[in-house]
């Protein structure tokens, strides 16, 4: 499995890629600039938290790895891997209905709340990667 030893990182294809849910003790990478913005990572075993200019964008319990986070205004969609299973927070926008896939399976259509919260989980454990996709309707 991999994780990303640097907490943070702009991969080749225009993503980002963060989160190390093996680490026992909390790290941290503040004012990581990427497209112009600048991003902060917490993680370890038990949380990944992503905020991009100070405001929140993921959240997982307990720690996960991401990879390739791709945010356009239609979608959102990255590759999570972790231990075990994963309780997913994402902030995008207050009431509107999402379709979320996991896997390419639809899991079905939620609304965001007025923060703009949108929770579900994703079954994880070692060796097992699950793709997300996230749909605004």
């Amino acid at each position: 499995m991999s994780v990303i030893e640097e907490l943070i990182r702009e991969e080749s294809n225009g993503t980002i890629s963060f989160g190390n849910y093996k680490l026992t003790t909390k790290s941290k990478v503040n004012d990581f600039e990427f497209n112009g913005d600048l991003y902060k990572v917490k993680t370890f075993k038990e949380i990944t938290k992503l905020e991009k200019n100070g405001m929140f964008v993921y959240e997982s319990v307990p720690g996960t790895t991401v990879e390739h986070l791709c945010i356009t205004e239609k979608e959102l969609k990255f590759q999570v891997e972790g231990a075990e299973d994963a309780q997913i927070t994402l902030e995008l926008e207050a009431e509107k209905e999402y379709k979320i896939y996991i896997d390419d399976i639809n899991v079905g259509k939620m609304k965001t709340n007025l923060g703009g919260k949108l929770m579900f989980s994703v079954e994880l454990g070692e060796n097992h990667k699950s793709s997300v996709r996230v749909v605004k309707l």
